[in-house]
């Protein structure tokens, strides 16, 4: 495990100024940039040992490093003298005082000095001109496809996970396809800098003009020959004018221009509402209104008010428009951390792209009974830790509900619990890697990220950390990010930045139960401790993946523009609810990566890039996929495992599923087989004639248009279509429920259960679920079910049905391939993936 906790590094970006004794130097001032020191630096520069004083002083020595880990050079201060006036009469030699050169570096690392230069001149990664190359295909075959076929507009999605570089290949597709008129939407205004970044500072967008609310340039002014780039939020471009009614009067020509392509950012944040509601909701209304987007009842481009040749989708974390349907498989490039690492691994040769990029680490901890017996509720009496940390009283009176056991946690984390400390000698004084002891890990943890469940607990912990009791954690400053005062969005990041002052030689913890979890990039932090619950992967791993930001040098010797130093090599994050965090370890492997293999594979591949580490309460080892899963889905009851044979995901029943499901004749006749689906015809009828009727009446007129009369008319054909789609949905789960009944009757368990179907016993099928195999077949085909979260279901079945298989040691199956929906795994391979290792 060595090589999960590497040595941290010794950089320390610096400026400096010296002078020179030479008669012709007196006055002059030489300004350089170093990694290594100044005086070994400029001593570097003077080879030959002379007798008597050293021809050179040292007049300044400052960190080139800003508050946001971000570094600045040499050229940048040059720059700065010479704009203000000074003398540069040879090389980097300035006339000017100890005191002008301090002022220039003050203004440069604050932002006062810009350079609108173009000093990037990377090119795409790999994969990212595989999403380029990829999309432009897929819209041109659409257009060729659909030409004089109304008004389809082709849509496509980047699953890519965080630092895919999402704005600057965006920029790189609009270019290959000719794109003059590009808009960007967002839920999250905070993303602005990066798309404005990309675009004003890399060569291949030279001439490209970026459009934003209150900036100066404006869509009159700006050149019309050239490419023009408008970034704006939900919130403010869809958003009505309250007076009116209307759109808002400086928005008004967004709607005028038929734009080439509108892209929609950070798109699960409208597919994904509640989630997102869960993720803000400790924080108040204000916070989930600016992470959901005010005055956006929901969102859906059929009624979105402005036009456009094409659609392109970005997300993180698109769980629901995958598991939805919402794209098939040629709408979608997939991007995910585990593609990331294994092509960081892969490559061949200098200047790999990926280096920068930090592996991530996962640490679960089972806390200790004395401490966790407080908090476990639950079905399975599981550590409930927003019950843990749960707080009460307001900024300097919060405290926590159970303040000796959390006193007895940070204890733990310290490595100074007392139980711990017994165990540790019992164990031959190994000890487990904790967060703030294990010497490892407190060297590359001086930037954490806490993770809490409510504003009062970020303020609990806040003032329990200043007690007289927890001296070793009074060497770090605590920014609390969690409530009003902290502002509202990325609002909350400057006093982060500037408690950071120096990243290399201070030490932060950020307490936080929502803000600065989406959309921000704090490059020092190196580890995230996970506080509260977390019921969805979405939420876990845009939390989750904020340290991985990546923190480089650039240019670190001074003379290589294209060289990086890498600051942060691994990243951590801390769990205190093992069970919790390991079932969204299998959620997230298994539900981002689209390829039809098992779960076992996903998770097998994905804890090779992000190895987890267990600790209960003994000793502390990495875990394999098969433990991941076992963990996972221990605990599990047959009623729970049933139960996920009654989930909504299984069955789509939107529009155009349900259209297509009405367009063919075999499929319709298929469904009034089964029980209860008489009379179904007319339900989807109206199921499409009211929805769609809704939402023509919604996008002919706004809410202030509209009569009482007219609001309280939709309202009811709302309700009405709403009512009966849920009746057709809650129809076809439960013909699903009945598939588990038809795998408990059947004995095939090495075979697919799509051959079982269709091959073994098929008469078996029709008795039990009332469909024969072809019309099964017809209706996957038609996405009526997803066959992708059947094969996880029917895994986890079999999982589970595994320990009753096992009587006095006896396994009668043993040796046999296991068979899912549509593949099969040999006990070899299933073997290996157990102990996480190629067969």
């Amino acid at each position: 495990m060595s090589n999960l906790f590497p040595n941290k590094s010794e950089i320390q970006p610096t400026i400096y100024a010296y002078s020179d004794s030479h008669p012709e130097l007196v006055g002059l001032l030489k300004i350089g940039y170093t990694i290594i020191g100044a005086e070994r630096r400029v001593g570097q520069q003077y080879p030959t040992l002379r007798p008597g004083n050293k021809p050179y002083r040292i007049e300044l020595e400052k960190s080139a490093m800003r508050e946001d880990g971000t570094t600045f050079s040499d050229h940048d201060v040059h720059r700065a003298l010479r704009e203000a006036g000074f003398s540069n009469p040879k090389g980097e030699w300035f006339k000017c005082s100890v005191s002008d050169v301090r002022s220039a570096i003050i203004a440069v690392r604050n932002g006062e000095i810009l350079s609108m230069t173009r000093d990037q001149d990377f090119p795409m990664r790999p994969e990212q001109r595989e999403a380029v190359e990829k999309t432009a295909r897929y819209y041109r075959s659409f257009q060729k496809d659909n030409k004089g076929h109304g008004n389809n507009i082709p849509r496509f999605l980047w699953n890519a996970k965080m630092r895919f570089g999402k704005t600057f290949t965006a920029y790189q597709l609009a270019k290959k396809m000719g794109w003059k008129r590009i808009l960007v939407l967002t839920f999250k205004p905070a993303v602005q800098s990066a798309w404005e970044e990309d675009l004003n500072r890399h060569v291949d967008f030279k001439g490209w003009q970026f459009i934003k609310r209150n900036g100066d340039l404006t869509y009159e002014k700006a050149k019309k020959d050239a490419p023009i780039v408008c970034f704006g939020s939900f919130q403010d471009y869809l958003g009505r004018n309250k007076k009116t009614g209307g759109v808002k009067t400086h928005n008004e020509w967004v709607h005028i221009i038929n734009w080439d392509c509108v892209i929609f950012d950070e798109y699960h944040y409208g597919a994904w509402r509640d989630k997102a509601k869960d993720l803000f909701e400790a924080e108040g209304r204000a916070e989930v209104q600016f992470g959901e987007g005010e005055g956006i009842e929901y969102f859906d481009q059929d009624i979105l008010p402005i036009t456009t040749d094409h659609y392109l989708y970005l997300s993180g974390t698109p769980f629901r428009a995958i598991a939805s349907g919402e794209f098939i498989e040629e709408q979608i490039f997939n991007w995910t951390y585990s593609d990331e690492q294994r092509a960081k691994k892969e490559w061949k040769g200098d200047n790999n792209p990926y280096t920068a990029l930090p592996k991530m680490v996962m640490l679960t901890y089972q806390i200790p009974d004395e401490i966790r017996v407080i908090a476990s509720q639950g079905e399975f009496n599981e550590f409930d830790l927003n019950e843990f940390f749960a707080a009460t009283g307001e900024e300097k009176e919060a405290r926590f509900k159970y303040q000796n056991e959390v006193q007895k946690w940070l204890n733990l984390i310290r490595g100074s619990f007392k139980e711990t400390l017994i165990s540790d000698l019992k164990l031959g004084g190994k000890k487990p890697p904790m967060p703030f002891s294990d010497a490892r890990l407190l060297n590359l943890l001086s930037h954490t990220f806490w993770f809490l469940p409510t504003v009062a607990s970020c303020y609990a912990m806040r003032n329990l950390l200043e007690q007289p009791q927890n001296k070793f954690y009074h060497d770090y400053k605590i920014i609390v990010a969690a409530g009003n005062k902290a502002g509202i969005g990325a609002a909350a990041l400057p006093p982060v930045e500037e408690a950071m002052g120096n990243p290399l030689k201070s030490k932060t913890i950020t307490l936080s139960c929502g803000k600065l979890t989406t959309g921000v990039t704090v490059k020092p932090w190196t580890g995230i401790l996970m506080l509260r619950n977390s019921s969805s992967p979405e939420t876990y791993f845009q939390a989750a993946f904020r340290v991985q930001s990546p923190w480089t040098v650039k240019n670190p010797d001074g003379v290589s523009p294209n060289k990086e130093e890498v600051i942060k090599k691994v990243c951590y994050v801390f769990d205190f609810a093992p069970d919790r965090a390991l079932k969204q370890i299998a959620d997230y492997s298994c539900r981002l990566n689209v390829d039809e293999t098992s779960p076992e594979q996903k998770v097998a591949e994905f804890v090779s890039f992000l190895p987890v580490l267990a600790y209960d309460g003994s000793s502390m080892k990495q875990i394999s996929a098969s433990e991941i899963l076992d963990i996972a889905t221990s605990g599990t009851s047959a009623s729970l495992l049933a139960r996920r044979w009654e989930s909504a995901l299984l069955v789509n029943v939107d529009n155009e599923t349900l259209s297509r499901l009405m367009a063919n004749e075999k499929a319709m006749a298929a469904l009034m087989n089964i029980e209860g689906f008489r009379g179904l015809n007319q339900d989807i009828e109206m199921i499409i004639n009211k929805s769609e009727a809704v939402k023509k009446a919604k996008r002919d007129k706004n809410d202030d248009e509209m009569t009482s009369k007219e609001k309280k008319e939709i309202s009811k054909e709302e309700r009405e279509y709403k009512s009966l789609r849920k009746k057709v949905q809650e129809k076809l789960i439960k013909f699903a429920t009945r598939i588990p009944i038809f795998m408990y009757l059947t004995d095939y368990r090495e075979r697919t259960l799509k051959d079982v179907i269709t091959q073994l016993e098929p008469g078996l099928f029709k008795r039990v679920t009332g469909l024969t195999q072809a019309d099964f077949e017809l209706l996957v085909s038609l996405n009526v079910f997803n066959s992708g979260l059947m094969n996880d279901a029917i895994y986890k079945f079999k999982r589970y049905e595994d320990s009753s298989l096992n009587y006095m040691g006896i396994d009668r199956h043993e040796g046999e391939e296991i068979g899912l929906w549509d593949t099969t795994l040999t006990a070899a391979e299933a073997g290996a993936i157990y102990e996480n290792v190629s067969p």
